[in-house]
């Protein structure tokens, strides 16, 4: 099966697809990036209060693999380490019918958030190769709802959740905002299959006069050093400023 790749630029006042390539259709988890539709709920309910608050307690029953995670942390090292265990403390306390709200009104890709059969963990775990599933065309979608304001959030969610995300500015002067993901397909054996792992990178720039906003897809075809995500992130940076040069 071919690895799924995908490319696509938006501008996000008329909606007009700049640049569409590869395999933007078909859903798949969207793991970390995730974060972002997270980060809004959590500051919209008010549980997120700032960058640093709250800053939630590590502890051991999170059993987590990365030691990056086995940290206190506020919402900016969530979003910089990619913590899943922080995540899963703003979805939980929101419970399952409000998380159902938050997502039915993003519009966010499939809109399933019953997680894994007969489990009971949606609401902590929907969006991790689970039931919740999103392609890149929805990924632009939502982020274009986002920028646009257009979202069922305050606006202070929306500026909160922007300060987060917020990248280096690019040399030619853009701001660049972005999360990334990294997930992987079930294989045969019922484990994630990491050896095709998928990279998501997602977000949007501006420059004052103009928004576009942005999904990458990459998925690796054998055994990949690092986390795809980042991976993904890191190449498609690299590009970006010659890429809106052009758009």
């Amino acid at each position: 099966m071919a690895a799924l790749d995908c490319t696509t630029f938006v501008d996000a006042a008329s909606g007009q697809a700049l640049l569409r390539e590869g395999d933007c259709a078909t859903r798949i988890t969207p793991a970390s990036t995730f974060n972002i539709p997270v980060s809004l709920m959590g500051y919209d309910s008010g549980f997120l209060r700032d960058e640093h608050t709250p800053k939630l307690p590590y502890r051991a029953e999170y059993n987590t693999w990365n030691p990056d995670w086995k940290r206190d942390m506020g919402p900016r090292d969530w979003i910089r380490y990619s913590a899943v265990w922080y995540a899963q403390q703003v979805t939980a306390q929101l419970g399952q019918a409000r998380f159902d709200r938050y997502v039915q009104g993003f519009g966010y890709g499939n809109r399933d958030t019953s997680g894994d059969a007969d489990k009971d963990n949606g609401v902590t775990w929907s969006w991790l190769g689970s039931s919740l599933q999103v392609s890149a065309d929805e990924q632009t979608a939502f982020l274009r709802k986002l920028v646009r304001h257009e979202l069922p959030v305050s606006a202070r969610a929306v500026e909160q959740t922007a300060a987060l995300l917020r990248l280096d500015d690019l040399p030619n002067g853009w701001r660049v905002y972005g999360k990334t993901g990294t997930g992987a397909p079930v294989g045969a054996d019922g484990k994630d299959d990491y050896s095709r792992a998928y990279g998501w990178f997602v977000g949007w720039a501006t420059n004052g006069k103009r928004t576009i906003v942005f999904a990458r897809l990459a998925q690796d075809e054998k055994k990949e050093e690092g986390a795809a995500g980042p991976r993904t992130k890191e190449a498609f940076l690299r590009q970006l400023p010659a890429q809106l040069a052009k758009l």
